[in-house]
């Protein structure tokens, strides 16, 4: 992925870029103001814009978003077995996941910014 990263039309570069950072404004939102509800739609999205940015910076943030989705959720269902075993006296370790979640969204905003590609 590091090694060539293709040199496109800036109108593509600008449509890449803002779909990624609607995206990354979708997943914040969906984890802050929805539980995660919104993120569905990013999701759906990502997976759209990825193969259309294939060979760009902005392929890698579209895979960063998904991958962080899908690690998010395995997590969560992971941390429901205890949970579920000690009758939700464990529920505040779910938000350890939501915070990784936050923390990986926030630092693509950044390296979007920067026109900087993921470490995927």
């Amino acid at each position: 992925m590091n090694q060539s990263i293709q040199n496109i039309d800036p109108s593509s570069e600008i449509s890449f870029a803002r779909s990624a950072l609607f995206d990354y404004a979708l997943h914040i939102a969906g984890m802050v103001l929805s539980l995660g509800t919104l993120s569905i739609v990013a999701l759906i999205i990502n997976y759209i814009q990825r193969p259309r940015s294939r060979g760009t910076v902005f392929e890698s943030h579209f895979t960063w978003m998904i991958r962080t989705c899908w690690w998010w959720l395995f997590w969560v269902v992971v941390l429901a077995i205890p949970v579920v075993l000690t009758a939700f006296l464990l529920a505040p370790i779910w938000v350890i996941p939501s915070i990784w979640y936050l923390y990986r969204m926030i630092k693509g905003v950044i390296w979007l910014n920067d026109r900087k590609p993921m470490p995927v």
